[in-house]
């Protein structure tokens, strides 16, 4: 069972060869959230006190003035292991994505309730695009409608995705356009072959 144990700040021993940055304003962001929140997420060190994840985390308390500083100790990693571990917990996190309809709400109901969106940790909060209005196919003029749409692209057709399915269908196209692809000549040629079958 892992346990948390305060040690004091100064005893931690940063890995000298950790390729992962903090910026001041970075250390800030995380300052200020240990200062609103608490020292929630424990700095993880292995038996001789050198710190595998935390980092940040450490820069942060001393910039608080923190003496103590929660730790768990990770106990009989070998020394890639370790190193990898390193790498692994800062790179694994960056791998998530957001879902920005759940995102745009709770960030909306943050700020109707005058939180500080500030300390979620934005240099710039994230902007939403508008979405787009499927109205316009009920109009005579489709074409003109769409010629006017962003990039020349366009972007009116609504494809309906079981709740299950929609994060993975997120990243699906996103992949495929990252890649340069035709998304929509992709949809297209499949469905053209589905209909084929019938």
């Amino acid at each position: 069972m892992l346990e948390i144990n305060y040690r004091k700040s100064g005893d931690l021993i940063p890995y000298i060869n950790n390729s992962r940055t903090h910026s001041e304003q970075q250390v800030q962001q995380v300052a200020s959230s240990i200062k609103e929140f608490g020292f929630t997420n424990p700095i993880l060190i292995d038996e001789d006190s050198g710190i595998i994840a935390g980092h940040g985390r450490l820069l942060a308390a001393q910039k608080l003035g923190l003496d103590e500083v929660p730790t768990i100790t990770l106990e009989g990693l070998t020394e890639a292991q370790r190193k990898a571990y390193v790498i692994a917990d800062n790179k694994l996190g960056l791998n998530s994505s957001w879902n920005d309809d759940l995102l745009k709400i709770e960030l909306e109901n943050l700020a109707d309730s005058d939180f500080d969106l500030n300390l979620l940790g934005w240099d710039v909060l994230p902007e939403f695009e508008d979405e787009v209005s499927y109205s316009i196919l009920d109009e005579e003029d489709v074409e003109g409608e769409l010629s006017d749409m962003t990039n020349g692209v366009r972007r009116a057709i609504q494809i309906e995705f079981d709740l299950h399915d929609y994060e993975e269908a997120q990243e699906v196209i996103k992949f495929w356009r990252a890649e340069g692809a035709y998304v929509g000549g992709i949809i297209i040629d499949l469905l053209k072959k589905e209909k084929a079958k019938l």
